[in-house]
């Protein structure tokens, strides 16, 4: 009766560990997948900076030409 009552006791431990494995796991991914959007948004943002950059500098580039 003991034996019965230790492995169940031991059985449940071993649920309970497994459930918190799995919690974590899910944690972890949810995590990466906000760095992953984090890291898009920013390579956005420097992609559209970079645009801007090269705009402004193709116009000035225009302007000092049709000034010689």
């Amino acid at each position: 009766k003991k034996e019965e009552k230790k492995k169940k006791k031991e059985e449940e431990r071993k649920e309970e560990r497994e459930k918190k494995k799995k919690k974590e796991k899910r944690r972890k991914r949810g995590k990466k997948k906000k760095k992953k959007e984090k890291r898009k948004e920013k390579k956005k943002k420097k992609r559209k900076s970079e645009e801007k950059r090269r705009k402004r500098r193709n116009r000035e580039r225009r302007r000092n030409k049709g000034s010689k």
